[in-house]
């Protein structure tokens, strides 16, 4: 369980990992995209593909070790278990997002997001 300051912190800790997974999942899906169009890339073949997909498990999960719960990964979504007003909530980090600056119900996913209240 994170308190909202703890899981901004867990989110800052991980953020190189979380640089270096979307430069390899957008390496990833233009070596797919290479292969399955031209059967060649100037990324490599079929042993960097496997490579690149090992390394993206492995990032996500070392997320999910640090308690980040994964929702997506293309988009980037993860979500913290925390509490809001002694309620559960999950706190929401999109990729784009500078930092979590969302929350939701554990019920209502997604759909049900909302601005972290200020103060």
């Amino acid at each position: 369980m994170y308190g909202l300051d703890d899981a901004r912190a867990t989110l800052a800790a991980l953020r190189p990992r979380l640089n270096d997974l979307i430069v390899v999942r957008a390496d990833l899906a233009e070596l797919r995209a290479d292969l399955a169009r031209a059967g060649t890339s100037r990324l490599g073949g079929l042993a960097e593909v496997k490579g690149l997909e090992a390394r993206l498990y492995a990032d996500l999960e070392l997320l999910a070790e640090q308690g980040a719960q994964i929702k997506g990964y293309a988009p980037l979504l993860l979500d913290f278990p925390g509490e809001l007003d002694d309620e559960p909530v999950l706190w929401c980090w999109l990729e784009g997002d500078p930092e979590i600056t969302w929350y939701h119900r554990l019920d209502c996913g997604f759909a049900g997001r909302r601005p972290v209240p200020v103060g």
